[in-house]
């Protein structure tokens, strides 16, 4: 099963689509396509920028949608845990996004831990109110931020430095 999986993947989607889809994942984000970039032997550049682009194309929307998302999820009585956890877990960088909205929100969104992507960010600028371009902004470049640290976790330092010299 295993392996019909991976041949599926592999084979017909293609590994640089398999790292672009996987940024798009909510909790596993770019977080984990960095890396999945490096298993499968993708330049570092090429995993870099196929995981910042798929982890960002779903802000633009999330950001518009992330009210309607949370009222649609506390109406049905079987996800209103799910919405609930979702919202204590973004709420816990609440105090630090407020103080300081964008680079609250840049710091939040680039620090590369589970449950602090673009996703949570997204939230969290839904949630304490941040405009959408103001926010939209701070998230991209938070994105970057991780995928320059994901990068050099996944790859090296050294491997990073030899490609550019």
């Amino acid at each position: 099963m295993i392996d019909a999986i991976e041949t599926f993947f592999l084979e017909t989607v293609g590994r640089e689509l398999c790292v672009f889809f996987c940024a798009m994942l909510p909790i596993i984000e770019l977080r984990g396509a960095v890396p999945l970039g490096a298993g499968l032997g993708l330049p570092w550049w090429q995993s870099f920028a196929l995981s910042v682009l798929g982890n960002t194309l779903p802000v633009p929307i999330l950001l518009l949608l992330w009210q309607a998302i949370m009222r649609t999820l506390r109406y049905f009585k079987w996800t209103t845990g799910l919405a609930d956890w979702m919202e204590a877990r973004a709420l816990r960088s609440r105090e630090r996004v407020e103080n300081r909205a964008f680079w609250g929100l840049l710091i939040s969104v680039a620090i590369p831990l589970p449950g602090t992507g673009a996703w949570t960010g997204s939230l969290l600028a839904s949630l304490t109110g941040i405009r959408f371009w103001k926010a939209l902004l701070a998230i991209v470049l938070g994105v970057i931020g991780a995928g320059v640290i994901m990068t050099l976790v996944s790859y090296g330092t050294v491997a990073v430095f030899e490609a550019w010299f």
